[in-house]
């Protein structure tokens, strides 16, 4: 029996782990892909400590840093299910509370008898959480913290899905090395196009950046340095409609003519238009989610469900601020909560 249940392998994961380790927390960290949407970054200017980092370096350190406790386990595996499980009062979880790290908790929780905690935290039974991973293997723990990030959004116009891994792709810092001396289409205005762009242009011939209005809302470093970028074409005010081509990308249909056309040939689409919360597991739960779908959390990172929490680009906290920081800060207070959670507080 695990005290806490970490899904997702990034920054909010990893640092969640660090946290609920140093509190002696049993921690299974589990996820798919190990450093989430971390490993796209391409350069991080903006963790404390680091004037640049890379981002797949960031996640390898804060993982490695996870793994240094005992305490912790990982494991790389698909959540398929998690589900509520009522234990009898025999069987119910207990913390063992002389193992919190911090002196102060200590002295405070051995004020708490064991039965008392137990009584207040689970009456006559018990709830825990079970999950189901992929290859069918399970675990149980007392707490559980969200942290499974988000996935691209699509744009769903056509030629998307077909010409997909075949010019198209959602990850400009990870694949603009495959079109060397090309022509491509970035397409979206926000941080992760943006940067994206400038990333492509040190490869590619031509980066046309597509976006619908006629200013980015991205960091204005990011913008600054696409207008500094020769090679970079902007092409504002306008949608993509359609990615044309029969067995690889070969143009982008816009909604209206650019320089006298509606087609602009590319050999490389990369979309980069956001992202989507992954809240098919807090949904299991029966976890409320905003109306944006985000995992709805209070200022201890707390859901409706006990014993739940969340945190990172999963979560509505941090008025939806998504950077590496926040994520880290969320993190943070997530394992606190777990803590103070198990204690009773």
């Amino acid at each position: 029996m695990e005290d806490v249940l970490i899904i997702g392998l990034g920054c909010a994961g990893y640092t969640a782990a660090i946290y609920t380790a140093r509190y002696k927390l049993k921690t299974l960290i589990v996820g798919q892909e190990e450093g989430g949407m971390g490993m796209t970054a391409a350069e991080v200017g903006n963790w404390p400590g680091d004037i640049e980092v890379k981002g797949p370096e960031l996640m390898e350190r804060m993982k490695a840093h996870a793994m240094s406790f005992d305490s912790v386990t990982l494991k790389v595996a698909y959540v398929e299910k998690i589900e509520r499980v009522t234990l009898s009062s025999a069987a119910a979880p207990r913390y063992d509370f002389a193992r919190g790290a911090c002196p102060e908790r200590r002295r405070r929780a051995r004020k708490i008898t064991r039965d008392d905690t137990a009584a207040r935290i689970e009456g006559s039974s018990a709830t825990v959480f079970k999950v189901t991973m992929s290859g069918g293997e399970t675990a149980e723990a007392k707490t559980v913290i969200f942290a499974m990030g988000s996935s691209k959004r699509h744009l769903g116009i056509p030629g998307e899905d077909r010409l997909s891994g075949r010019g198209v792709t959602y990850c400009a810092t990870c694949d603009a090395f495959f079109y060397k001396g090309k022509d491509v289409a970035v397409i979206g205005g926000g941080d992760s196009a943006v940067e994206g762009a400038a990333i492509a242009a040190q490869v590619a011939r031509k980066v046309y950046l597509v976006h619908r209005r006629n200013e980015f809302k991205a960091e204005p470093y990011w913008v600054d340095r696409v207008k500094a970028k020769g090679n970079i074409i902007m092409v504002l005010e306008r949608n993509a409609v359609e990615i044309l081509g029969e067995k690889k990308v070969e143009a982008l249909k816009l909604d209206q003519p650019f320089e006298g056309s509606d087609q602009i040939k590319v050999d490389g689409v990369f979309i980069e238009v956001g992202s989507n919360p992954a809240t098919d597991l807090a949904k299991q739960l029966g976890c409320e989610l905003d109306k944006r779908g985000f995992l709805s959390v209070k200022a201890d990172q707390g859901t409706n469900v006990k014993g739940v929490f969340g945190a990172g680009d999963v979560t509505n906290a941090s008025n939806f601020f998504a950077q590496f920081a926040t994520a880290a800060g969320e993190g943070a207070v997530a394992a606190n909560s777990v803590f103070n959670y198990l204690q009773g507080n």
